[in-house]
Parts: structure tokens; C-alpha cells; sequence
């Protein structure tokens, strides 16, 4: 037995200079294949109308967004303030650039930074803003055998690509490496 660990760890040890660079790559496309088209759909429905409309988020934006305030205010957006456009026109071109920032793998380690907390705040207000929390069956719990919840299961999901991209960065194919490679200065000679 105390032989079979040293053959183990060098068997194994290969791996790791294979993952730094292969993982990242994998979470990326991962999130490309899953994930973007659903962030995207998202943005699109908060966009308003016209070539402005990435400025005048539709009311469906501000629904989703401050659904318990935009309610207490009759459904009427001009009646919420400058902090409810502003957050709005945020999350709406965070659910556009970001995604994109990280397939492109573009300040990935930062854009899935911003992810994290989008996630977070939109799984907040999906549990308290939507009335989540009184629905078990949305809500989920861990370790119940059930991995399809909502909320809870899927989220953990895309928390643990994220959580990985930000740890690694965008691996191998991803513009980071190009930039940093044109920053990095010349060789100095011997």
C-alpha cells in the first residue's frame, strides 16, 4: 500500500498543470452553453422601446426588478425614483456584458465577480421580492434528492462555475491571456 500512493501522485500530478488552464476553458463554455441565452432572454425583456430603450427600461423591467414597490406604486414606473431607473439600467446591462465578458473571457476573474453578486441579489429578490420563500417547491432545498429546484439546486450550480472563474480566471482561449501577454514587458536581456 505505501507504494501505491507515491505511484498514485505522480500519476495524478499531470492533471494538475492540465486544470489550471482546461477547467476555466470548461467552466466558460459551460456557461456559454447554458447560461447566456437564459441572462440574455432576461435582458432583453427589460429592454423599452426604441434606440433608447437600453435607457427606459420596459415595465416589465422594473416588475421583475422592485416587484413590492413597483405593486405599491400602482404599477405606474414614474412614480419610482431615480435609484429604481438606476438599478434597473444596471442590472439590465449587467445581464448582457457580463455574460459576454466571460465567454469572451475577458476580465473574466472581475465580470464573474459581478456575476456572483447578480445571481445573488436576483435570488433574493426571486425568494422575498416574488414570494419564493412561501413556495417550498421553488425554493428547494439541499440535500433532498431532488436536484432540480430552482433556486437553491441550480443556483448552487452556477455559483460553483462562477466561484471557479473567479479563482482560476478564463483559462486557456480566453482574451485575458492575450491582453496580458501584449502588457507583459519585453524580455531584458542577460
Amino acid at each position: 500500500m505505501p507504494r501505491l500512493i507515491p505511484l498514485y501522485h505522480r500519476a495524478t500530478s499531470h492533471l494538475e498543470l492540465l486544470t489550471e488552464g482546461l477547467l476555466p476553458l470548461l467552466a466558460r463554455l459551460t456557461f456559454a452553453a447554458t447560461l447566456v441565452g437564459y441572462f440574455w432572454a432576461s435582458a432583453r425583456t427589460k429592454l423599452g422601446d426604441g434606440l433608447l430603450g437600453f435607457l427606459r427600461p420596459s415595465t416589465g423591467a422594473y416588475a421583475q426588478i422592485w416587484p413590492r414597490q413597483f405593486e405599491a406604486v400602482g404599477y405606474d414606473a414614474s412614480q419610482l425614483g431615480v435609484l429604481h431607473w438606476a438599478v434597473t439600467v444596471a442590472g439590465t446591462w449587467a445581464e448582457f456584458l457580463l455574460p459576454l465578458l466571460i465567454v469572451l473571457g475577458l476580465a473574466t476573474r472581475l465580470a464573474a465577480l459581478g456575476m456572483i453578486g447578480f445571481v445573488s441579489v436576483q435570488s433574493l429578490t426571486d425568494l422575498y421580492g416574488h414570494g419564493g420563500i412561501a413556495h417550498p417547491e421553488t425554493l428547494g432545498a439541499w440535500f433532498d434528492r431532488i436536484p432540480d429546484a430552482p433556486i437553491l439546486d441550480q443556483r448552487m450550480f452556477w455559483m460553483l462555475l462562477l466561484i471557479t472563474l473567479v479563482l482560476k480566471g478564463g483559462g486557456w482561449l480566453a482574451l485575458d491571456r492575450l491582453v496580458a501577454r501584449r502588457l507583459a514587458p519585453p524580455p531584458q536581456p542577460a
